[in-house]
């Protein structure tokens, strides 16, 4: 479900118009495996774009409830900055492994050209009603 937003890419406009209350819509560094789901790859070169301006253009579109990080990602630069940008969303917190086996029932996965290790978001679509 789609809130204010100025996102232009008419493939993520659809894949967040289409997410029902409780899908899954996962912003991916460059190594986060695909798990056979539906995928967006943005995936320019190394570090383009960014896994932080893909979060936030999403943040902006999707009505989001809470989001879920990888633990490991407390210890990555982007961090307090990915934070900054969910606030003031929930956010659940589980072990990498974790994460990569949820996101076989992710809605979209959307590959960023990030390399940094662990940039990775699953925001849980909420309703605007």
């Amino acid at each position: 479900m789609l809130a204010n937003h100025d996102l232009l890419n008419p493939l993520m406009l659809q894949a967040l118009a289409g997410a029902g209350h409780g899908d899954l819509v996962v912003v991916a560094d460059a190594g986060l495996p695909l798990m056979g789901c539906a995928s967006i790859d943005l995936s320019l070169t190394p570090g383009v774009p960014s896994f932080l301006e893909v979060a936030r253009v999403v943040r902006r579109a999707l009505c989001a409830e809470s989001a879920i990080i990888a633990n490991e990602s407390q210890l990555q630069p982007f961090h307090d900055d990915l934070l900054s940008l969910i606030a003031p969303l929930p956010i659940e917190y589980i072990p990498h492994d974790g994460f990569k086996a949820r996101m076989g029932a992710a809605a979209v996965i959307i590959r960023t050209g990030e390399c940094v290790p662990y940039s990775n978001v699953a925001f849980v679509a909420g309703t605007t009603f």
